[in-house]
């Protein structure tokens, strides 16, 4: 049997932690009497929480001291952890468990690679920590998607060469990192959206276990 390397993203892929990213940056907008909406928060998606404040910012025509933005950010990570210390098995995508433990059963290599920092701790609380062979993530990086930093590390660490990797990403960034890295890219989303993706799928429902094995054949 061939030996792939399958890197899979955190959020949006694994687990849909958007969700409470989104209600802790409105709690704190909430704070600061700024309106923040779910299309604001669209603009959010794997931007750094830094950039994340000053867009807030910018589009509630704020200005704070370098004292209250630190002091805000801090908020923002521990409401959020609030939230990821609740999160059970349940929250995993559909799906999701059944491709992990088909690539298993084939002695495929699974990595993870993720801008969160939170990584570690979201894949302990769903119980899938065991099945990746490499966790790289926001602490392990120093430059953030489009740059293929990360993708390249998970497939070094798993000992395979990133032409034989394949991405499931869902965002526009990460697409365009796995391109860089000449890896096979599958999104997951709108194809609207990953258009640029070597392969786009809604979700994992639609990944049939014949494609899983053309990918590890081919």
């Amino acid at each position: 049997m061939n030996k792939k390397g399958f890197i899979f993203d955190l959020d949006g892929v694994i687990v849909d932690t958007a969700k409470y990213h989104f209600l802790a940056w409105q709690q704190l907008a909430k704070s600061l009497d700024i309106n923040f909406t779910e299309e604001e928060n669209e603009q959010l998606k794997g931007v750094s929480r830094v950039r994340s404040l000053e867009k807030i910012l910018a589009w509630g025509n704020k200005t704070i001291s370098q004292d209250l933005f630190d002091k805000l950010m801090g908020d923002k990570n521990e409401e959020y952890l609030s939230y990821i210390a609740e999160m059970d098995e349940s929250e995993i995508l559909p799906d999701v468990p059944r491709v992990l433990n088909l690539l298993e059963a084939l002695d495929q290599p699974i990595s993870l690679g993720s801008a969160s920092k939170n990584a570690r701790t979201i894949l302990e609380r769903v119980n899938l920590k065991s099945n990746f062979h490499a966790i790289v993530d926001g602490n392990d990086v120093s430059k953030a998607k489009p740059d293929p930093e990360v993708f390249l590390i998970a497939a070094d660490q798993i000992n395979i060469k990133p032409e034989d990797c394949i991405v499931f990403e869902d965002s526009v960034a990460g697409v365009t990192a796995a391109n860089t890295a000449h890896m096979i890219s599958i999104g997951i989303g709108s194809k609207d959206v990953l258009g640029h993706a070597n392969y786009v799928f809604n979700d994992f429902t639609e990944i049939s276990d014949d494609f899983i094995k053309s990918l590890i054949n081919n």
